[in-house]
């Protein structure tokens, strides 16, 4: 891997890019709380050392003014919150930083340090002289303090004979520093600058070598474009694209043409090259044929193109939704808005003054559709923005959008691997391996999978459980209301309900992370509080889950010390995924890559009970399938399953009942497989030979003899 993979041309001009505007603001915050609980903390000072690790990766990754920007920032930030020796230690910290991540960036060693080091601390010894010279009465009251402590220690030596030379020799050197403090003064903070240059530079470093793996580059970034924002019509002719390092290409040979008035929708499953399509159309080059438009792709800009992405909580900015609608607009164009007009068109009329926070997925969604509208454009790409939302939002949504172009002088593109969103569309385009074909291939949906081995006892059991988010406060929120639940060891439970039901609130407290206002979580008759890590939670969104530089790395993390490679491996055998992804990094993954991973990694670390946050979410119709067949073979092995999705028809194919909750209340319980027919989503059954006859070699067989 090159050591920096994400730097863009030092020479570069121009005004700082959204990704070094967005780097610049999270790193330097995490400066900021750094250097002032390091200030407010008696006992954490160490912290105010840590902050230079932010800003030398700003300095490392980015331009020079990137760097300037977030210290300018992050310096009135810190003066307003702590005052002005944080403030001060900051720049200090920024300036550190700022050496070490620009020498590592370029390449440089120890003499480059050195040199940046000593100017550096001349402009500090400079500083420091200079305000005492400035504050000449604060300065001689200092003196007058520091000599009169000598004279007192010099006077408490002559009580001693034998110590009265060393009194009087201190008295001589206090005065001969304060005689000639200025030099004393300016040579000790440029040589302590040098000396903490060069142990940083060891230290700092090896930091930044370490860090290196970290994802840095906007694939959304392009080459400045100082045309007049036209982003339509927009033409696609042979184009195709590799990304750097990558030996083979996302996209090859596409044709595409997208008018005004527009609603096209581009299908395709999981790496077909959907998303790597919608850069070229936001405007970064191809790497082979042209993609010709009037004007620039005005990215995120007034007339130009707008991007609505897949997770709808990344797109959600302000504390209120009209707040929201107009973040980062200009003043004087956010005054032009008619923010309630939008939000009527949008479905979210007289929300304005809700929380974001409260709103659902689809709502969400709605409201990211809002905030592209505020800015006017001209195309409007939504890039599987779908994928995370329930069937009835995923719906509505899609009519949204296909409304749009009707009436509003533009056009829509709406990717998605969800065949039936792409009816309402003018075009469809179909994207497999890369390529533009006639029609996808039909994945078969999951179906009914017969359990091999019998349920147990009750293994986790809740009791009268009601939970009270803000309890006592005025933003006191009932999340659960006397919930009961027993679940049996073996047991696949599909849990059901619309956003706000409580389902969330249900799985933290299953795996033990936030603790019932009352009633009792039991796991084996113990307290899940307890128990921490016995039973796992794997989040929505999998990618959050997974901290380590490979996949080997992260599940022997997840599974402990005594995790050896074979372990690794025969997790990874237990999900189905080759041993030799073990070396690869967590940034390649795709998506129903990440969730394997992430369920590799709990079977590592042996728990008893795995809550699953809606695992279906973001995949294709053939991921759909390999999750829920996986899930059934983890099922069989004798893990317990509590599963939450929306996806009622097809987990059904997996889960022994479903418990639906309302308003923090359970409604039933009944099997998962009528549950499926009353939505009247029908699962067929398949017969499996007994258990016994499974071969050696088998997934589950492995799970049964090593692979848990």
């Amino acid at each position: 891997m090159s050591a920096l993979p994400f730097e863009g041309d030092p020479g570069e001009q121009g005004p700082l890019r959204p990704i070094e505007l967005a780097t610049g603001a999270v790193l330097g915050g995490a400066t900021v709380g750094l250097v002032t609980v390091g200030s407010v903390i008696p006992f954490a000072a160490a912290l105010q050392l840590v902050a230079a690790v932010p800003m030398a990766l700003i300095a490392h990754r980015y331009r020079l003014r990137a760097l300037v920007t977030a210290t300018i920032a992050a310096t009135l930030v810190t003066f307003v919150a702590a005052g002005v020796v944080p403030a001060i230690g900051l720049v200090s910290s920024a300036m550190l930083g700022g050496i070490i991540g620009a020498v590592k960036r370029r390449r440089g060693g120890v003499i480059a340090v050195f040199g940046l080091s000593m100017l550096t601390g001349l402009i500090w010894a400079s500083f420091s002289v200079g305000s005492l010279l400035l504050l000449s009465a604060s300065r001689q009251l200092l003196f007058d303090n520091i000599r009169n402590a000598s004279r007192g220690v010099q006077d408490l030596a002559a009580r001693q004979t034998q110590l009265e030379p060393l009194g009087r020799a201190a008295a001589d050197l206090t005065d001969s520093v304060l005689r000639w403090w200025w030099a004393w003064i300016g040579g000790g903070v440029a040589m302590g600058m040098v000396a903490t240059g060069l142990f940083s530079w060891y230290v700092l470093g090896s930091v930044l070598d370490r860090l290196v793996w970290l994802p840095g580059r906007d694939r959304l970034d392009a080459p400045r474009d100082d045309r007049p924002i036209a982003p339509l019509p927009v033409r696609v002719r042979g184009a195709g694209f590799r990304y750097p390092g990558a030996v083979r290409d996302a996209l090859h040979d596409i044709d595409l043409t997208v008018e005004i008035g527009e609603f096209v929708a581009v299908v395709g499953h999981n790496g077909s090259g959907k998303s790597t399509l919608t850069r070229l159309l936001a405007g970064l080059p191809p790497t082979s044929g042209t993609v010709e438009r009037p004007g620039s792709a005005g990215l995120g800009r007034l007339g130009g193109t707008a991007l609505v992405s897949q997770r709808p909580e990344s797109q959600t900015l302000g504390v209120l939704v009209a707040d929201d609608v107009v973040w980062g607009l200009p003043t004087e164009l956010a005054a032009d808005v008619n923010v309630d007009g939008l939000l009527g068109e949008v479905g979210l009329g007289g929300m304005g003054a809700k929380e974001t926070a409260t709103l659902s997925g689809g709502q969400q969604q709605r409201l990211a559709v809002a905030a592209a509208l505020a800015r006017r454009p001209a195309l409007l790409i939504a890039d599987e923005a779908t994928s995370m939302i329930d069937p009835d939002g995923r719906r509505e949504l899609v009519e949204l959008l296909a409304a749009l172009p009707k009436r509003h002088s533009m056009a829509v593109v709406l990717v998605t691997h969800h065949e039936a969103d792409a009816a309402a569309a003018d075009r469809v385009v179909h994207l497999a391996a890369g390529r533009s074909v006639e029609r996808l291939p039909a994945w078969p949906r999951p179906v009914r999978d017969a359990r091999r081995r019998p349920m147990g006892e009750t293994i986790l059991e809740l009791r009268g459980v009601q939970h009270t988010y803000n309890r006592g406060t005025p933003w006191e929120a009932p999340a659960l209301h006397g919930v009961d639940l027993s679940v049996r060891r073996g047991e696949a439970l599909l849990v059901v309900g619309g956003n706000g039901s409580g389902k969330s609130t249900l799985a933290w407290i299953t795996a033990g992370l936030i603790e019932p206002s009352s009633g009792r979580c039991e796991l084996g008759g113990k307290s899940i509080t307890k128990q921490i890590g016995r039973v796992e939670l794997a989040f929505q969104h999998s990618r959050l889950q997974l901290q380590k530089q490979t996949v080997g790395a992260e599940i022997a993390d997840w599974g402990g010390r005594a995790t050896g490679s074979g372990a690794v491996g025969r997790a990874l055998d237990a999900v189905g995924l080759d041993r030799s992804l073990a070396a690869r990094s967590i940034e390649e993954l795709s998506g129903g890559q990440a969730k394997r991973v992430v369920l590799a990694a709990i079977v590592a670390s042996h728990p008893q009970v795995v809550v699953l946050d809606e695992p279906l979410a973001g995949l294709d119709p053939e991921g759909r399938a390999d999750i829920v067949e996986l899930l059934a073979r983890l099922r069989d092995s004798g893990l317990t399953l509590i599963v939450i999705s929306h996806d009622v028809a097809d987990m059904a194919a997996v889960c022994d009942r479903t418990v639906h909750l309302r308003s923090g209340r359970i409604l039933a319980a009944e099997s998962a497989r009528d549950t499926a027919l009353l939505a009247n989503s029908p699962v067929p059954h398949r017969d499996y030979p007994p258990a016994p006859l499974r071969p050696p070699g088998d997934a589950a067989w492995r799970l049964e003899h090593g692979g848990r």
